[in-house]
C-alpha cells in the first residue's frame, strides 16, 4: 500500500533557542523523528515524508542546516515545499542537491505514488504571512492537471484554502485559493487538498475537495473562540498525519493523526 507521512510547521531554530521563549521546537522534531521511526515496522510500507512547509522559523542557512542534521536521523526519504517563515532561495540554497528541488521558480514538484499523485505548490509570498500562488505555480498546476488525466490527486500546499475558525489564521490564509479551487473542482479524477499553517488538525469539504490541515511537530496555535482572546501558541502535544491507499472493495485514500507521545505496550483485546 503506497503511503506517505505528512509532517509540517517544524519551525527549526538555531541550537539552543526557542521559539517565543517558549516552544523547543527542534526538541519536538526529534522527538516526532523518534516516534516515527519506531513506528514503522508496524506501518506497512511509508515511502517518504512530505513536509508542508515552515521549516525554519527564520529561513537562515543556519537554520536550514540545523533541521538537514535533524532530518538526517529520520529513516525515510523527505520532500519539502516552503511556507511563510522560509525564504524561498535560501532554502533552495541549503537543499540545492536535492533531485525534488526546482533550480528556479516557485519550489513545486509532483510525486507519483502509483494509484495516486501529490503535487507540491509553493505558496510563499516574501514578506507576507498569507499565502498566494504565482503564475507559474498555476502554470505548472495547470500543466500537470493534464498530463495526470484524471489519476487520485492530492495537492499539498503550507497555507490552507479552507477557514478553521481561527480568526487570525484565516486572515492569513491562501488568498488566491478561490482560483486553486476551480480548477481542482473541474479535474477528472478524485481530489484532496493538505496544509500546514494551522498547526491544528482541521477537516472540511470545499465543493467536491476534501481538505485537510494538518498538526505541527511542536506547538498549536490556540483555539479561543473569546472576543477579549490574545492570539497565542499553546504548547499541546505534537502529531503527523499518515495518508495511506488502501486496496480491495473501498479503495482510496484514508488517514491517519499520529500522536508524538510514547505509548505503552499495546493491551490485547
Amino acid at each position: 500500500m503506497p503511503a506517505f507521512i505528512q509532517i509540517t510547521d517544524t519551525h527549526i531554530v538555531e541550537k539552543g533557542r526557542l521559539v517565543c521563549d517558549a516552544s523547543d521546537t527542534n526538541a519536538a522534531l526529534r522527538k516526532a523523528i523518534l516516534s516515527i521511526n519506531n513506528r514503522l515496522p508496524a506501518l506497512g510500507q511509508i515511502d517518504c515524508a512530505i513536509v508542508t512547509g515552515d521549516l525554519t522559523d527564520n529561513g537562515t542557512l543556519e537554520e536550514y542546516a540545523h533541521f538537514s542534521e535533524i532530518m538526517a536521523d529520520l529513516d525515510l526519504p523527505w520532500i519539502a515545499i516552503p511556507g511563510n517563515h522560509d525564504h524561498r532561495e535560501t532554502m533552495r540554497t541549503a537543499f540545492a542537491q536535492q533531485d525534488w528541488m526546482p533550480s528556479s521558480g516557485p519550489i513545486q514538484w509532483l510525486r507519483d505514488f502509483g494509484p495516486f499523485a501529490v503535487l507540491g505548490l509553493d505558496t510563499l509570498l516574501e514578506g507576507a504571512h498569507h499565502g498566494e500562488l504565482s503564475a507559474p505555480a498555476f502554470a505548472f498546476l495547470d500543466e500537470q492537471l493534464i498530463k495526470l488525466a484524471g489519476k487520485p490527486l492530492i495537492v499539498a500546499t503550507h497555507h490552507p484554502w479552507m477557514h478553521c475558525g481561527i480568526t487570525e489564521m484565516d486572515a492569513d490564509n491562501l488568498r488566491n485559493g478561490a482560483k486553486l479551487m476551480e480548477r481542482l473542482e473541474h479535474y477528472s479524477g478524485p481530489t484532496r487538498m493538505i496544509s500546514g499553517h494551522v498547526h491544528r488538525a482541521v477537516t472540511g469539504q470545499i465543493g467536491s475537495v476534501l481538505c485537510q490541515i494538518s498538526p505541527s511537530t511542536c506547538h498549536s496555535v490556540h483555539r479561543d473562540q473569546r472576543k477579549e482572546a490574545i492570539h497565542s501558541l499553546a504548547l499541546e502535544p505534537g502529531a503527523v498525519t499518515l495518508f495511506t491507499w488502501a486496496r480491495g472493495a473501498q479503495s482510496g485514500l484514508i488517514s491517519d493523526i499520529l500522536s508524538l507521545e510514547k505509548i505503552d505496550h499495546p493491551v490485547p483485546f
